[in-house]
């Protein structure tokens, strides 16, 4: 229930923290818990279990919004993906697609601008419900109004959740119950 921030300048080691937290890379020295067991002694693929993350760069697939989005959880009805997608503020461009949420969009996301790749990643990583979320600079595409709705929208989906938000824009973490200057 806890949303903590890590904010600062690049270069400081902000996107690398994220990277070792949910061990897409190891650390040389030291130790990261998660509930007190060290991750280094937990296989990756049941540590992964655990997190959602959304990183500046989204990496999205040839496929309709609602499969990216779906991505989150494969057996998602499609009530739970438009619900995601309406609390992560998609509804706004989607609706404007000539399919909706089944409108393809391309390799990478090509068709999207990058405001609207990471609300669409956003979605993925509400829908997913995994206990710990970071936020690697998951807004920095973003209008300022849009990020005020995701900053309000993490708000109501931190319960239960640990939320890392990593970011450089002081305005990002208004809401973390804990700030880390880098």
């Amino acid at each position: 229930g806890e949303i903590t921030a890590l904010v600062g300048p690049s270069g400081r080691g902000k996107g690398p923290a994220a990277k070792l937290s949910a061990r897409f890379w190891d650390i040389g020295q030291g130790a990261i818990t998660l509930g007190g067991i060290d991750i280094s002694k937990i296989e990756p693929e049941t540590l992964l279990r655990y997190f959602s993350v959304v990183f500046q760069d989204v990496v999205l697939f040839n496929a309709s919004v609602m499969d990216n989005i779906r991505i989150g959880r494969r057996d998602a009805t499609d009530e739970e993906v438009l619900r995601v997608a309406h609390l992560a503020q998609c509804d706004e461009f989607v609706t404007r697609m000539p399919d909706g949420y089944r409108t393809i969009i391309g390799e990478n996301g090509n068709t999207l601008s990058g405001g609207q790749k990471q609300r669409i990643a956003i979605a993925r990583a509400i829908l997913k419900d995994a206990p710990v979320i970071i936020f690697d600079e998951a807004t920095s595409a973003l209008d300022n109004e849009t990020e005020k709705y995701i900053n309000k929208t993490v708000m109501s989906v931190k319960k239960d959740k640990l939320i890392l938000m990593i970011a450089h824009r002081p305005s990002t973490i208004e809401t973390a119950d804990c700030r880390f200057e880098v």
